[in-house]
């Protein structure tokens, strides 16, 4: 009776395994949202949110999405179940990244970029897509938005042109990158007082993506204009930088913390480093445009990536670390997030 015990346990394992994998929820800039369901890798639904939607974040529940609209200069509170927009909430001249914990959004600002993408049906050089003017020196603000409130309560003022938003393991600081003057700053998650302010220019520049490791000892930050990331202790103390393809951007940690993923979006490519040495172990080649922003699946066995000049989200397999699947989205897709949550350049696991 022993293998049949055994083919209980595998045929139970199986049907666990070939449940719910969840959804993806992905803003497109010229259109809304669109929801890709895991089990089928599909399209499922699109709606409307705010105009130019950007960054995005889900609450902890799934009950409530959150999209950045930059021509709004707000954010959209959104019910996932019944797709209304039930509040507007105004933070900020051009809202970008979203980050959510502990029943707060936070939303970062550019004040001073004036880039944009064309219209439909307007051309634009490959190499001059979505470049900001950052020459404005003007400090820009993360605003602080209380969800269950459905209001703005404080605005943390960081270096001009605020990009990526990351939390710190124990949750007792906020980390943010200013792409205008080259800076990392550290803030106290409660006062948003600044703590500390890290200049990368040693190293590299126009700081975008920032991510903890999932055991809170290293942090890294892509610098786009400079092909490359840097790696700091969890004191904020530089330990190491490593080169990349060109214009990285989005970055994260796998689950278990012992692989580093980072989009290249000018060379097209995904790339994984080993994070015992970040030595570099395979350049995925995705040959989608512009992408910047990733989420692993819930389970943990697929990667999804936004290819925004290509209308297409490319489905990368976690294991082989191969080009799985392309699902066409149209509008040019930004943002993306899985539910339940996962790890990903715009999300943790909470």
């Amino acid at each position: 009776m022993h293998w049949l015990k055994v083919l209980t346990v595998v045929f139970i394992l199986s049907s666990c395994s070939q449940g719910d994998r969840g959804k993806v929820y992905v803003t497109s800039q010229n259109s809304g949202v669109s929801v890709i369901d895991l089990n089928t890798m599909e399209v499922v639904e699109e709606f409307k949110v705010g105009t130019f939607p950007r960054g995005i974040g889900l609450t902890k529940d799934g009950k409530y999405l959150v999209t950045a609209n930059k021509d709004d200069a707000a954010i959209s509170m959104v019910n996932v179940k019944t797709k209304a927009i039930e509040k507007t909430i105004e933070v900020g001249i051009n809202p970008e990244f979203v980050r959510i914990k502990d029943g707060l959004a936070f939303i970062s600002t550019e004040p001073s970029s004036k880039g944009k993408p064309p219209a439909p049906g307007e051309q634009k050089h490959e190499e001059e897509e979505d470049e900001d003017d950052d020459d404005d020196r003007t400090p820009a603000k993360v605003s602080i938005v209380d969800l269950a409130l459905g209001e703005k309560v404080r605005d943390i003022t960081a270096g001009p042109e605020t990009e990526g938003i990351e939390f710190s393991k124990d949750g007792k600081q906020i980390i943010v990158t200013n792409e205008a003057d080259n800076t990392i700053t550290v803030h106290d998650f409660m006062s948003g007082e600044l703590i500390k302010t890290i200049s990368v220019e040693p190293y590299g520049l126009r700081p975008r993506g920032i991510k903890v490791s999932p055991n809170g000892e290293r942090y890294v930050a892509t610098l786009e204009h400079s092909d490359n990331f840097i790696v700091l202790d969890k004191d904020f103390n530089h330990i190491k930088t490593v080169k990349t393809g060109k214009s990285p951007y989005g970055t994260s940690f796998n689950a278990a913390g012992d692989k580093l993923f980072v989009a290249a979006g000018k060379s097209k490519t995904l790339e994984v480093y080993a994070t015992e040495d970040y030595s570099k172990i395979k350049d995925i080649q995705i040959d989608g445009k512009r992408c910047w922003h990733f989420t692993f699946t819930p389970d943990n066995q697929d990667i999804l990536l936004a290819c925004g000049r290509s209308d297409e989200v490319v489905v990368v397999d976690v294991g082989d670390l191969a080009v799985e699947k392309r699902i066409p989205v149209a509008g040019i897709p930004w943002g993306i997030v899985s539910y339940p949550p996962a790890i990903g350049s715009l999300d943790q696991v909470r």
